[in-house]
């Protein structure tokens, strides 16, 4: 069954037609949706999978609570040695989300550092990701670092200085381009 790890900002409260059409493409598909339980995104995209009583929905949660879980769907647990509850902390749920899934689905504010690095996650995985920039209201297909690269051609120079600080956006960015072995599979994701 076809994975995809659904992710995004926790300002994000609302699916809009085009979301909701996505959503439902994958519902019709039948994949399986792995989805973190974090307010914002997660909670929404949840409500809507519950509300259309759908069952294939692993919730990732941290140590052994789950701050959302809406459908009662099966849990995954993830343990880390790190006590303080920060980014690095629900960090490690996410990064297990990108090694677990097929594909991703993002919803991006531009600003939210945790959706940016579970684009990057995935990408270093050599896994493409469908990603909403809600900025401008439309689908950037990430494939590669350089499809990275310009979706981050849209956000302000402040932004892409917090990224810097907070995931060494440049660093992760430069290696892994002088790394590229060129392999490119293509745009097409079946969402």
């Amino acid at each position: 069954m076809t994975k995809v790890f659904f992710g995004g900002s926790r300002g994000l409260s609302k699916l809009n037609a085009d979301l909701i059409a996505r959503t439902d493409k994958i519902i019709e598909n039948e994949y399986r949706i792995l989805v973190g339980d974090a307010n914002g995104a997660d909670k929404v995209m949840q409500h809507y999978l519950s509300d259309n009583n759908y069952e294939h929905v692993h919730v990732y949660c941290m140590e052994d609570t789950c701050r959302n879980n809406i459908g009662g769907w099966k849990t995954i647990h993830i343990c880390t040695d790190r006590k303080t509850k920060d980014f690095n902390f629900f960090s490690t749920k996410d990064l297990r989300m990108s090694e677990d899934a097929d594909y991703g689905f993002m919803l991006w504010d531009g600003k939210s550092k945790g959706t940016l690095n579970n684009i990057l996650n995935l990408c270093e995985r050599n896994k493409k990701a469908l990603v909403y920039f809600t900025p401008q209201k439309s689908f950037f297909t990430i494939a590669n670092f350089g499809d990275i690269s310009d979706l981050l051609e849209n956000c302000d120079h402040d932004a892409l200085q917090l990224f810097e600080k907070g995931i060494n956006l440049i660093t992760r960015l430069n290696q892994q381009q002088l790394g590229f072995d060129g392999h490119d599979s293509g745009k097409n994701i079946p969402i």
